[in-house]
C-alpha cells in the first residue's frame, strides 16, 4: 500500500507560524473506485497530523492546532519585494 501526494497547502498556528502541509491518498487498486478513499496529512518535514474537520488540523506529537490558509494567501510568507531592485533589462 503506497501513498500518493494529491495536494499541498499552508496552515498557520495560533502564534502565526506558517507550516507547509502535504495531503496524501492511499493508493490501493481495489480502493480506486471506492467512495471512502482515505486522506492523510503530514507536514513537509514529515510530522503526522489529524484532520479535525473543515480547515482545522492538529499535530499528533505536540497537539498544536493549525488552520488551513485560504488558497492564494501569501500574507507574511517570505520577504516583501525590495522596491530598490531594478528589473528593467536596460539597467543591467
Amino acid at each position: 500500500m503506497a501513498s500518493v501526494l494529491v495536494g499541498q497547502f499552508q496552515a498557520r498556528d495560533a502564534e502565526g507560524r506558517v507550516y507547509q502541509v502535504h495531503e496524501y491518498r492511499e493508493s490501493q487498486p481495489e480502493a480506486a473506485h471506492s467512495p471512502t478513499q482515505v486522506s492523510t496529512y503530514r507536514l513537509a518535514i514529515g510530522d503526522r497530523m489529524n484532520h479535525l474537520g473543515g480547515d482545522d488540523f492538529e499535530l499528533l506529537q505536540s497537539g498544536i492546532k493549525l488552520k488551513r490558509e485560504p488558497q492564494g494567501s501569501n500574507a507574511n510568507v517570505g520577504q516583501t519585494p525590495d522596491s530598490s531592485v531594478k528589473t528593467d533589462a536596460s539597467d543591467i
